[in-house]
């Protein structure tokens, strides 16, 4: 005969949920594989003892995020306005709300495990405020943010409590080192009732069997992960120097994207000889060429001519490689684009806009040419050994259809870009290219160049 229980559903609920598990009831609880009898709470031990607690969930809200490694492979920082849903083993990203519901295929979102996760404040992976980072026990990395503190304070603790409550018991599957979420992988002790025990006696284990040889396996895991976290450590603080790799010739210096200045200091000139030599090249053979420096040449063979500059190779433009000038003049193009700071540097951008909105043509000049003769000594002479060709080359103009114009607008943004753009790129591209423009009318005057 079976005796229902008086108690109603509520009570027993109430109960589940405060009850508190002594060592020596728990071989007598069975292990129940049922959907129906697992809980749905976290199960702490300690001591022996376990104790449940309510999973701790946010769900609902949009946050910034930035998925900066995968697997330990470092991938390229890209913020997506995401929305955001915490479970209590999982971080769930969306791309929109509407997805959370969605049984679409397209609709899977980003999974984080928070097992083994590591949850820290961050200011040096980016320049936004309210920044914090989680660390998965895989090696992936992501960057969480929100506009207001008291958000990303929130996500951050909520975040936190549900690592550390899925890693307080790193119960594993046999031959698998993924962890299994709490609510799916201990017996249902606070939703049994004391009837349960009487109907399955032939069902009952013990979870000692849990403490005692998962606890002891997860505990070498983490010895393990230390000690690869002090090889790391060491590796990183032994490896040698910059300066050292280059005295070595393991690392070369650059022609391409080194500054300016750096490179003719290591060249001992102040015009790089890159730039010489591609201009020579030009004045050889392409002065009559249809659409000189607006033509784009191939860009395979213009990365290919990059690489060899790069590598301090001997470099002979008159080889067959080399016979169409448009890669000539897309190299060269190339290298002043990839400046760190322009040949109009920085802080000269704003002076020069001034100076040519000046209406007056001779202040104008005045103006113009005091700001070249404060520029460094490099980005002097390179531009006016860059404006001497440029001046040879709209003498035949008839023949290769380049006007000032035409060239100002090629070498305006090539040559001078302001450091911070602010949105006005279509403001500064007008004054780019009029600036170009002035000084190759000009440049007889303004570099003092021998008139023909």
């Amino acid at each position: 005969m079976r005796i229902k229980s008086s108690q109603s559903s509520g009570e027993r609920l109430s109960q589940s949920k405060s009850m508190v598990l002594q060592e020596s009831d728990l071989p007598k609880k069975p292990i129940s594989r049922h959907r129906r009898n697992q809980s749905q709470h976290n199960v702490l031990v300690a001591g022996g003892v376990a104790v449940v607690e309510p999973l701790v969930e946010l769900k609902g809200e949009h946050l910034n995020v930035a998925k900066i490694s995968e697997s330990g492979k470092k991938q390229r920082k890209n913020w997506t306005f995401m929305w955001s849903v915490l479970t209590s083993d999982q971080l769930l990203f969306y791309k929109e709300r509407q997805q959370e519901t969605s049984l679409k295929p397209g609709s899977k979102p980003d999974v984080v495990q928070l097992c083994g996760a590591i949850i820290e404040w961050t200011t040096e992976k980016s320049s936004r405020k309210n920044v914090f980072q989680i660390t998965t026990d895989t090696g992936s990395e992501y960057l969480i943010q929100a506009d207001s503190y008291s958000t990303a304070s929130k996500w951050y603790d909520a975040i936190g409590k549900a690592a550390d409550s899925s890693t307080k018991l790193p119960l594993r599957r046999s031959n698998s080192t993924e962890c299994l979420p709490k609510h799916s992988s201990l017996p249902g002790y606070a939703s049994a009732s004391p009837n349960t025990k009487q109907r399955n006696p032939v069902h009952r284990r013990s979870i000692n069997m849990f403490s005692s040889s998962k606890l002891k396996h997860s505990n070498s895991d983490s010895a393990d992960k230390n000690g690869v976290k002090n090889r790391l450590k060491k590796f990183i603080t032994r490896r040698p120097s910059m300066k050292t790799l280059k005295e070595k010739g393991l690392i070369k210096d650059r022609v391409f994207g080194c500054h300016l200045l750096t490179l003719c200091e290591r060249e001992g000139t102040t015009v790089p000889r890159f730039v010489h030599v591609c201009l020579d090249a030009v004045d050889k053979r392409g002065l009559d060429a249809d659409g000189i420096y607006r033509v784009s040449g191939n860009l395979a063979t213009i990365q290919k001519l990059r690489f060899i500059v790069d590598q301090e190779e001997d470099l002979d433009l008159d080889q067959s490689q080399w016979e169409d000038i448009h890669v000539v003049t897309g190299a060269l193009k190339l290298f002043f684009r990839e400046l760190p700071e322009p040949l109009f540097p920085f802080r000269f951008f704003q002076p020069f806009v001034e100076a040519v909105k000046i209406k007056e043509s001779k202040l104008k000049v005045q103006a113009v040419k005091k700001l070249i003769k404060e520029l460094p000594k490099p980005n002097q002479d390179t531009m006016k050994l860059l404006f001497s060709h440029l001046h040879r080359v709209l003498y035949f103009s008839r023949k290769n259809l380049m006007s000032t114009q035409g060239i100002g607008i090629v070498f305006g943004p090539t040559l001078m870009w302001p450091e911070l753009d602010a949105g006005n790129m279509a403001f500064n591209m007008v004054y780019q290219n009029q600036i170009v423009e002035f000084i190759l009318i000009e440049s007889q005057e303004l570099f003092n160049l021998d008139r023909k």
